[in-house]
């Protein structure tokens, strides 16, 4: 019924403008009909399984590619175009032929070679009707490319959950504050879009990250998470919690509590390259699955780059860094008005805006917390590549 839908919807589109072809976004497809013999016959579908993101990067024009390509009626070519994505001449072209057992679904995997540039990689399928389909990807390869499209094509955002009302748990006097101030810091010294979530249960915590995980996100864009409030940790468990405004006092199942384990996978999941957790709250270095042996930051500084180039180069990696206001222990909720003692220190970083260069890291960021009474634990969790790190850029 969808190629019906979708050819019938050709038809008419050719009855009114005259036009042999349909264009829709890089990420769907361009269907050509100029040599078709039956626009009423099975429209050939492009899935990309690698890479999924519209744009990506690549720093020596190495680009592995894994595509699906499927049609009920028999495929006749499966076509590779590079293009410059400026002038859009292309830079080379690679015509496939599936044989008999890929004729209705041909898997293409290919080691691309690009130049440094910004590059178009166009897939083209045709099938023994004549339909043609296809599906693009951008690629900028080198220093100067990633560098214009960072400048151009990035943004930042930040999710705080802050709670200081509790229904069976003591109320505490500054999560809420000290999620205002850092937000309003953030939007005004680093042009982060922010939300806060203000003493919210766990079902509004849960649908409030399902919203972010179905968001589309661009390859060098970031997500901060914040969390401040209550944190219990339970030993016969062994995991550490997140107590939200509802959870109840004596519950030894612990499904009142937003659990470290579910918390980890959730954010893990959630389809931005770039996410960094920060917790305020009691126990939240049992976040670490191995809370004795907290994985290492990379603090590699690249002194001769420009500040575009080193912004390309961190975010080129997989980032997944956490940082929590102490390990298995209680922490301060400080003086009303005063802000908690990691949350002073935390905004003291951003206040600082990185030094000269205007790009505060995680490791520098760590800096104004590691004295603290109770000690912070930092590190990587989930898919987090080395070499990666947040970054706060003054804007």
């Amino acid at each position: 019924m969808r190629h019906l839908f979708i050819s019938a919807l050709i038809i008419l589109m050719i009855g009114q403008v005259g036009a042999q072809s349909l264009t829709t976004r890089s990420s769907e497809f361009h269907l050509d009909l100029k040599h078709a013999k039956n626009v009423t016959g099975d429209i050939p579908n492009i899935t990309w399984a690698q890479p999924i993101p519209d744009i990506s990067f690549s720093q020596n024009g190495r680009f592995p590619i894994k595509v699906m390509v499927e049609s009920s009626t028999p495929i006749k070519t499966v076509t590779i175009d590079i293009l410059d994505s400026k002038t859009n001449e292309s830079k080379g072209m690679q015509k496939l032929i599936p044989n008999e057992n890929e004729k209705n679904q041909f898997l293409l995997e290919k080691n691309l070679m690009l130049l440094d540039g910004e590059n178009t990689v166009r897939i083209i399928a045709e099938n023994q009707s004549g339909i043609k389909t296809n599906s693009s990807r951008k690629v900028n390869v080198g220093a100067e490319a990633i560098a214009n499209a960072t400048r151009l094509d990035r943004t930042d955002y930040a999710l705080l959950f802050a709670t200081d009302n509790y229904e069976y748990w003591s109320d505490l006097v500054n999560p809420v504050f000290d999620a205002r101030t850092i937000a309003e810091d953030l939007k005004k010294n680093f042009g982060f879009q922010v939300e806060i979530i203000e003493n919210a249960p766990q079902g509004e915590i849960l649908s409030k990250i399902r919203e972010y995980s179905e968001r589309k996100f661009k390859p060098m864009d970031q997500l901060f998470i914040f969390f401040a409030g209550h944190g219990n940790y339970d030993q016969a468990f062994g995991e550490g919690f997140v107590v939200t405004t509802e959870s109840l006092l004596n519950d030894e199942g612990k499904t009142s509590y937003l659990s470290h384990n579910r918390l980890r996978s959730i954010v893990n999941n959630i389809p931005c390259e770039h996410i960094f957790l920060t917790m305020d709250v009691c126990f939240g270095g049992t976040f670490d699955e191995v809370l004795a042996s907290a994985r290492g930051m990379d603090q590699e500084v690249y002194k001769e780059q420009g500040k575009v180039e080193f912004i390309s180069r961190k975010l080129l990696s997989k980032t997944r860094k956490y940082l929590t206001s102490g390990g298995k222990t209680y922490v301060s909720d400080g003086i009303k008005g005063q802000h908690s003692p990691f949350a002073k220190n935390f905004l003291e970083a951003l206040d600082s805006k990185g030094g000269s260069d205007g790009i505060l890291t995680v490791p520098e960021l760590f800096s104004f917390v590691e004295k603290l009474k109770n000690p912070p634990k930092m590190g990587g969790f989930g898919n987090d590549q080395p070499g990666s790190d947040f970054l706060f850029v003054v804007r």
